[in-house]
């Protein structure tokens, strides 16, 4: 490039001095004249054509994207038949932080003594590394076992019975829920809502490919009044989140239902009802959302139809038989719009 800056400056300066004379010596120009003002010319051009080479020559830098499965950099899935605890600390009697239900998805953050650190969801702590796979085998699961999941990108959405306006509101849920995809079409994302299905409009969702997430188990902040009996039972059902939602089922270890969940504990502690949320509801006594206690039951649905049903364990949360995909876990009371809430205790 020196070279022909320095060949550039020269032509110039003889072109220069060949027709300094002005407009007189233009017009007549001699051959030699005219040869160096081609040359001239073609070197403008050619440095410039070599300018373009240059410049469009240059790659692009981008930033290389990492890899990641379900969102994770370092996958690690829970290979266990309910639930694997979440602790504190690496060693068994460190206080459990939550519970990642089979096949749930985890950050690895780092390894001690034959322990993970890892994070999922909001949990954030230690579990036994022999029961969580890696590498291949945790991609090969997450192939197999990631679902389709719609989280709400905005302050509150509708869920509706029909894919249109004019439906039937099912109920309202708020800001970061996740709710399971089943199929997105003209606008629209059908959603399983607990054990129902509605849809929601795809303007206010995000879609991702997901697999299940470590539940928290926050200790609930009692009040004034509550009793040992209401503690136990909370205690109770919250001992069971991470097992399995069985449509109609009413086991507690090998899948439940919602209403089949709430009849097996409630029954623990001299409370009879029959095997259906809507059943449910017309045992005990009505209370408002303001005045419930760990142990009174929430139902939600549509409209006046009552469609599931959950143990509200304080702190405005509840522990419910959710759906297929989440089994029984731990949720914000007011996730979707309850209907009533009763008092059997």
């Amino acid at each position: 490039m020196k070279n022909r800056f320095v060949k550039f400056s020269a032509i110039f300066m003889v072109g220069a001095i060949a027709v300094g004379g002005g407009s007189r010596a233009v017009a007549y120009a001699s051959p030699l004249q005219a040869g160096i003002s081609a040359a001239l010319a073609d070197c403008l051009n050619n440095s410039e054509n070599a300018l373009d080479t240059e410049e469009e020559s240059e790659p692009e830098r981008t930033e290389p994207e990492e890899k990641t499965i379900c969102g994770y950099k370092n996958l690690g899935v829970a290979v266990v038949d309910n639930y694997l605890n979440v602790r504190e600390t690496a060693d068994e009697n460190g206080k459990i932080k939550g519970k990642m239900p089979a096949k749930a998805g985890c950050e690895i953050l780092g390894e001690e003594n034959g322990w993970y650190q890892i994070r999922s969801g909001k949990v954030t702590g230690y579990v036994k590394s022999d029961f969580i796979a890696t590498g291949k085998k945790a991609a090969a699961l997450a192939e197999k076992y990631q679902t389709t999941v719609a989280t709400v990108n905005t302050q509150t959405v509708y869920i509706r019975e029909e894919p249109n306006t004019e439906c039937t509101i099912l109920t309202i849920v708020t800001t970061g829920e996740e709710l399971e995809a089943v199929e997105e079409k003209d606008g629209w994302v059908e959603v399983k809502l607990d054990d129902e299905n509605g849809f929601v409009c795809a303007d206010y969702v995000d879609i991702s490919q997901e697999l299940k997430k470590a539940m928290t188990i926050t200790e609930a902040t009692y009040g004034e009044g509550v009793s040992d009996v209401r503690l136990s039972l909370v205690q109770k059902a919250l001992s069971y989140v991470g097992n399995p939602y069985v449509w109609g089922g009413t086991s507690l270890t090998n899948g439940a239902d919602c209403s089949g969940f709430t009849m097996r504990i409630l029954a623990m502690y001299g409370v009879y009802l029959p095997h259906s949320s809507r059943a449910q509801a017309g045992y005990g006594r009505s209370v408002s959302a303001s005045e419930l206690m760990p142990g009174d039951l929430i139902f939600y649905g549509s409209g006046s139809s009552i469609s599931h049903v959950a143990i509200y364990i304080g702190n405005g949360q509840i522990v419910h038989a959710s759906n297929s995909r989440d089994g029984i876990k731990v949720s914000n009371a007011f996730y979707r719009t309850p209907i009533c809430c009763r008092r059997y205790l």
